[in-house]
């Protein structure tokens, strides 16, 4: 399997140029396609009656949102250009309001081998961020290569870091990512504080590497105890310790409600890794 279809959304057009040159990469090294979408978002409550001018504030909600498009447009084929001319993509712009995003990302991403979002959290990104990475996962069921303010350094990194902890989620992000660790000069799976009664209790992260080395990946086991609050800290800590250029993980094991209210790794992870993260759910 390679990365053949690359898809990205752009909703500010200061991160554009972030995004599609780390989604050129990746469709340089494996011959894909890139196709972008530049999501202009009407903000507007279609379940509040407005009073009186109801219809002038829908009309310039709407504007705005065309006006949003018409700019990131704008931004997305100038960054196109500026990347290698054999860059095969194609830019579609839309409108959409904010309850009906989530369909329109997830169709379109759901014919993708991997999506490349930047990071949805930070200054100028708005909650529409964060809302096109829910939808590109779950309603998608897309891998999502999210990246932080530094980007995409190499489309084959050499280390990668994969967070195991026995879940379907890190086994879909593991899959997911399987490309990429073929190609890495090293590969460690990270098991944190495994569970005494699990059922890999006398051999963590084991099965995982038996199935990747026989992939050709060149993967071993470290077991890492908890020794900061958050698991996200000690796994964030130990990719630092390993220089890592990517990090691994399976995104949102609790709900998505719990994640929001209370954070958890997949958002604290989201909000401090300093290398990208390919999440599946």
């Amino acid at each position: 399997m390679t990365y053949k279809s690359i898809f990205t959304v752009a909703t500010h057009a200061a991160h554009v140029p972030l995004a599609i040159s780390a989604a050129a990469q990746i469709c340089a090294q494996n011959d894909g396609h890139l196709d972008v979408l530049a999501l202009g978002v009407d903000r507007t409550q279609i379940g509040y009656a407005y009073i009186g001018s109801g219809a002038v504030l829908l009309q310039v909600a709407q504007d705005r949102a065309e006006e949003d498009a018409r700019t990131l447009e704008t931004a997305v084929n100038a960054a196109v250009r500026a990347e290698s001319p054999g860059l095969r993509a194609s830019v579609e712009a839309a409108v959409t309001q904010i309850g009906a995003m989530t369909e329109l990302v997830a169709q379109r991403a759901r014919f993708a081998d991997l999506v490349v979002l930047a990071r949805p959290y930070g200054k100028e990104q708005g909650t529409e961020a964060e809302a096109v990475v829910e939808a590109a996962m779950f309603e998608g069921n897309a891998p999502v290569l999210v990246l932080p303010e530094t980007g995409l350094t190499s489309a084959t990194p050499k280390r990668i870091v994969v967070a195991w902890n026995q879940s379907r989620e890190a086994l879909a992000a593991v899959r997911a990512a399987l490309p990429l660790l073929k190609q890495a000069d090293q590969v460690t799976i990270t098991v944190i504080d495994p569970p005494v009664h699990g059922p890999e209790r006398s051999d963590p992260g084991g099965m995982l590497c038996q199935m990747l080395v026989r992939h050709g990946v060149r993967a071993e086991v470290t077991v890492l105890a908890r020794t900061l609050p958050r698991v996200s800290d000690v796994l964030l800590r130990h990719v630092g310790d390993m220089n890592a250029d990517m990090l691994v993980m399976g995104a949102y094991g609790h709900s998505r409600f719990r994640e929001a209210i209370l954070g958890g790794a997949t958002r604290n992870m989201l909000e401090q890794a300093t290398v990208p993260v390919l999440m599946a759910h």
